[in-house]
């Protein structure tokens, strides 16, 4: 894999540590470590799977840089408008919810430097930059999300080796909570922090010269690395906590303020890490939306810039203390947006025979019906 390739891939990876690195011991570390493997590796199965569908849809329609062109060829108007209604409603809920925690983390560090920074100032500012970067295209985003992971990676790995010491074998088999339908309903925050797909055609594009094997690589790849890395973290919390803390935290900061004991570097260690988990994410997301905007209207990069960002940001500055509560339901948009869609997309170009030469998900028949399962299991977990 060459290295355009495997900043791809490090961009599907980075879209998918976001917020969820943190989130997902606070809601399965109380089920014991070996069932939240299980469930978590059954959902970035399905997932991974779901994103290889919507490859095989990208490829055999030849479209352009957005799901609008794809789903404009596979599932008509009406599929088209309902796939662009799902996409915009997840990816602007997904950038204002960044651009308040990034606005948030760049107050704290310009009080810390000593400057007098108000919040409103700090999401214009970041958005600003930040979407000046994404207007330079695919390749300026590659290139500086390789550093800021690798950066990020380093945070995790520092992370790991400071709790090591505190590390009780005793902690991985204690349960907290037993309840299976509890541990279920997790699934709606595992799914999303695997919530990759939107980057998909963007990075077909940029990667125009790769095969249809090299492709599917860079997705499985992509996906693999959140994986270890949420394992990895679930892993020192079930093992450096004590069991009645487990089912306690009700946010990051309760979870950061419990390791303190282990380092006093531990909480800026995680700052850091939080802080470029959520970075990357944001790139990954205003990318896809820059480029569904760009397929979608055809305009210069100034229009399209301003028609990424401004929503995304009215919204930050007009709704700050009551959009949390729209994040509950990205998850159900999400769902019908990298399950459903995809494999509705699929099913018409195998039956119509588009471009059959190029990658077909492997699987067959029997793996449609899984994904099928698989949204209906996502849905089910969230109206439970």
């Amino acid at each position: 894999m060459n290295t355009k390739l495997l900043g791809s891939s490090l961009i599907i990876s980075g879209t998918a540590l976001g917020a969820g690195m943190l989130a997902i011991p606070m809601v399965l570390a109380q089920f014991g470590l070996w069932y939240g493997t299980l469930l978590m590796i059954f959902i970035c199965f399905g997932t991974t799977y779901a994103a290889l569908l919507l490859l095989e849809a990208t490829l055999k329609t030849g479209s352009g840089l957005g799901l609008n062109s794809i789903a404009r060829q596979t599932l008509g108007k009406p599929g088209q408008f309902v796939t662009n209604l799902l996409l915009y409603a997840l990816l602007i809920c997904l950038l204002m919810a960044y651009i308040l925690g990034a606005a948030d983390l760049l107050g704290q560090f310009t009080s810390f430097i000593g400057l007098d920074v108000s919040l409103k100032h700090s999401q214009i500012a970041f958005t600003l930059v930040s979407g000046i970067i994404i207007a330079c295209g695919t390749g300026a985003v590659d290139k500086l999300n390789r550093l800021l992971f690798f950066v990020m990676i380093i945070s995790l790995g520092l992370s790991l080796l400071i709790l090591l010491p505190d590390f009780k074998v005793v902690n991985i088999a204690h349960i907290v909570n037993s309840d299976k339908v509890d541990l279920i309903k997790t699934s709606a925050v595992l799914f999303t922090s695997f919530g990759f797909m939107v980057v998909i055609p963007s990075l077909v594009a940029y990667n125009h010269e790769a095969d249809d094997k090299q492709l599917r690589n860079m997705i499985i790849i992509g996906s693999m690395i959140p994986l270890i890395c949420y394992l990895c973290w679930l892993f020192a919390v079930v093992g450096n906590l004590r069991p009645d803390q487990l089912g306690e935290f009700s946010n990051v900061s309760e979870l950061i303020l419990a390791f303190g004991d282990s380092s006093p570097w531990i909480g800026t260690i995680l700052s850091v890490f939080t802080g470029l988990a959520l970075l990357t994410s944001f790139f990954g997301v205003a990318m896809s939306l820059y480029n569904q905007n760009r397929d979608t209207f055809g305009q210069n990069r100034v229009v399209t810039y301003v028609l990424t960002f401004i929503l995304p940001l009215t919204g930050a500055l007009l709704a700050a203390d009551k959009f949390l509560a729209v994040l509950s339901y990205a998850g159900i948009i999400l769902v019908f947006l990298a399950v459903f869609v995809p494999l509705a997309m699929v099913y018409v170009v195998r039956s119509q025979n588009m471009e059959s030469k190029r990658y077909k998900a492997e699987g067959g028949n029997i793996m449609l019906l899984f994904s099928l399962g698989f949204g209906a299991f996502l849905i089910a977990s969230q109206l439970i």
